[in-house]
Order: C-alpha cells, then sequence, then structure tokens
C-alpha cells in the first residue's frame, strides 16, 4: 500500500504541477511570447515531438513535476517574441497564470469532494444549511494516559466508543458530558474493536479533569448536492486565507527560533529550539508527503486523495504568490521592483537575484527532506 500511495502522489504532484506551468503556456501565447517547450518530468529527456503549433513537447525521465521554457526568459531580452520584450501587465499575466489554475484546480476538486463529504476541518467552514447533510464518523480512541482508566482497562487506539453508562454517545462532546455526570463510578463502557462490539467496566476518575484518560478523535464530513460549486470557491477561499496565515506563523516560528538560538540566555534558547520543533513539525516536503502523507490518504479511499490534491494545489498557488525569488511571485516581485526604480534589471543581475534563491530553496528543501526520513524512521 505504501508503494501504491507513493505512486498515486508522484502522479497527482506531476499532474497539479504540469496544470501550473500549462497555465504559464497558454497565457504567454495569447500575449505573444514564444513557448519553445513544454516538459513533463524533468532532463534527461526520454521523448520529443514538435506539435503543429511550434511547440517542442517533452517527455522526461524525473517524473517530479513540469516545466515550460519560453523565449528570452530574461527581462533584459528584447527580441520579437521574447518574454523579456512583453509589456509589464502582460508578464503579471504570464507570471500569475499558475497561481490562478492551481486555484481553479482547487475549487473544483473541492466541489467534487463536497458531493461525497468535505471534511471539516475549519471551525467555521463554508456550506449552505439547507443543502447541507453532517455525516459523522465514530468516535474512535487516539493516544492513552499511562495510569489512567481507558490504559488500565485495556482500550487501544483506535477503538470506536458506542455508549458510556447505557446512554449511546455519537460526538467527543456527549461522550464529555456523559463521563463527567458520572465521575468516580465505575460504568459499562460499549466499544467496536476491528468490526467486534464489546463492553468493558471502566471506573472513571473523580481526582482531576481527565476521567478516562484517553485523546477523542472524530471527524465530521459535509456533504452538499447543487450546492457544491458555490461550497468548492467559498471553502477554497477559506482554506487560501488558512494557508496565508499558517505560512505567516510558520515563518515567525521559524526566524523566532532561529534568532533566538543566538542569545545567552539558557531559557530564551530553550523557547527558542521549541519554536524550532514547532516549525518542523508543521511543514512537508516531497518524502513526507510521498512517503506518508498520500500512502494514508490512498488507504482512505479516492476521495481523500482528491480532498488532499486540492490542499497541495491551493499550497502552489499560496507559494508562487509569495515573493519568494525563483519562484513565480518572487520573479513578479523582482521585476516590479526594478521597473519601480526606473532601473535595468540585466541578465546577469537577474541571474545572481533567482539563483541565489533557488539554492536557498534547496536548501531549505534537504533540511525538511531530512528532517522527514527522520520522522520517518
Amino acid at each position: 500500500m505504501i508503494i501504491f500511495g507513493i505512486i498515486v502522489g508522484l502522479i497527482v504532484l506531476v499532474m497539479l504541477v504540469v496544470a501550473h506551468e500549462l497555465g504559464h503556456a497558454l497565457v504567454a501565447r495569447r500575449n505573444g511570447v514564444v513557448v519553445e517547450e513544454f516538459g513533463i518530468g524533468f532532463p534527461p529527456r526520454a521523448w520529443k515531438k514538435k506539435l503543429k503549433n511550434g511547440v517542442l513537447f517533452t517527455l522526461n525521465w524525473l517524473p517530479l513535476g513540469g516545466f515550460v521554457k519560453l523565449q528570452g526568459e530574461h527581462d533584459a531580452a528584447s527580441g520579437k517574441g521574447d518574454y523579456g520584450a512583453a509589456t509589464f501587465w502582460s508578464k503579471t499575466k504570464i507570471l500569475f497564470a499558475g497561481v490562478a489554475v492551481n486555484w481553479v484546480v482547487a475549487v473544483i476538486l473541492l466541489a467534487i469532494v463536497s458531493l461525497f463529504g468535505l471534511p471539516k476541518i475549519l471551525p467555521d467552514q463554508f456550506s449552505v444549511a439547507s443543502d447541507t447533510t453532517v455525516v459523522r464518523s465514530p468516535v474512535s480512541l487516539g493516544s492513552l494516559e499511562d495510569g489512567y482508566p481507558a490504559q488500565q482497562a485495556g482500550f487501544q487506539t483506535g477503538d470506536e466508543i458506542i455508549a458510556i453508562a447505557g446512554e449511546p454517545v455519537e460526538t467527543v462532546s456527549e461522550i464529555i458530558e456523559v463521563s463527567e455526570a458520572n465521575r468516580g463510578q465505575t460504568v459499562s463502557v460499549e466499544y467496536e474493536r476491528d468490526g467486534v462490539q464489546t463492553s468493558q467496566d471502566v471506573t472513571l476518575r473523580d481526582a482531576d479533569s481527565m476521567v478516562f484518560g484517553a485523546a477523542l478523535a472524530q471527524q465530521e464530513k459535509l456533504r452538499s448536492t447543487w450546492s457544491a460549486p458555490i461550497v468548492g470557491i467559498v471553502t477554497a477561499a477559506q482554506f487560501t486565507s488558512a494557508t496565508f496565515q499558517g505560512v505567516g506563523q510558520l515563518s515567525v516560528d521559524f526566524f523566532g527560533g532561529l534568532f533566538g538560538q543566538l542569545t545567552t540566555n539558557e531559557q530564551a534558547r530553550t523557547d527558542a529550539r521549541e519554536q524550532l520543533d514547532k516549525a518542523g513539525d508543521s511543514v512537508a516536503g516531497p518524502v513526507g508527503i510521498l512517503g506518508v502523507i498520500f500512502p494514508a490518504a490512498s488507504e482512505a479511499g479516492f476521495i481523500q486523495v482528491l480532498f488532499l490534491a486540492a490542499i497541495i494545489s491551493l499550497t502552489l498557488a499560496v507559494m508562487n504568490v509569495l515573493p519568494i525569488p525563483a519562484l513565480d511571485g518572487g520573479r513578479w516581485f523582482v521585476t516590479a521592483l526594478f521597473k519601480l526604480a526606473r532601473k535595468p534589471l540585466t541578465k546577469s543581475r537577474e541571474e545572481t537575484i533567482h539563483g541565489t534563491g533557488f539554492m536557498l530553496l534547496m536548501v531549505l528543501v534537504i533540511i525538511i527532506t531530512v528532517a522527514d526520513v527522520g520522522k520517518i524512521l
């Protein structure tokens, strides 16, 4: 299943990146820029074909995405059909076309998923009340606290709670309410494990806030019909906002932790290390996505894969909006900055800026990859 999940992940990632690059190519051609090559995967080249429109279409051996090669990609290029010779507005449309495509793909995928049940991951996640069916999974046990009733009674992670003290429970809040009402008492807990229902007597604690001693997990899905397209658009906007907030918090944790290591105060250094650990736990690189996330999504089913693809597509859109050198937003930012300063952006200067940015990105990818491998091991 892990191998199958990795293959599914590769296919999805390649398709999302190819869709992104196709956006660049189509808008470039509409704005008079010559598209020299459109490639799926990265070189070495496995196969090529010259299309009727003059574009060289290639399939390459490294299945890690795709690319589009424009004529005269440097801002200083001035020949007919060169990207550099296009107007600033045309360059803006070309650079952000990939972002727009990724966002639209996410909207479509979220709309499709909402027909089957869109996972509720935001407290205020949008839905049309008159066209929404709430589907809840059974409440299952997560981590168990050592020495607490759940662990002492022999419960295991993944057990699904059906009833407590003879009262059926369907939500996390109901389990908490019934448990609180029976503090210090011995109650019968009905649960399901591997498709088999059974019951177990448990003496609930009365000494502290944890009367049962187990983390409770429940997935809630919002299913729509005619409102699915609306849900797709609004939910994509909500997830986009949440992603921007997440990137902002990640930056605060990362740079705060990084600079915090420079202090001589031991407590401050400890807090800084916790910030760095928090930042590390919040991100996943190619190894984490393909080795953990996609295999887990594949086991959950095709709809879960579509949902994950939508989230990744939105993430690609957000990252390519940010002014990060070597990415679309970074290229636009540098072009706009030199245009405002009324200074020429020479080929060598542009290569230095984006080349340095690309190297830093690769270093970050390597660091995240090492962290991913550590998590897997």
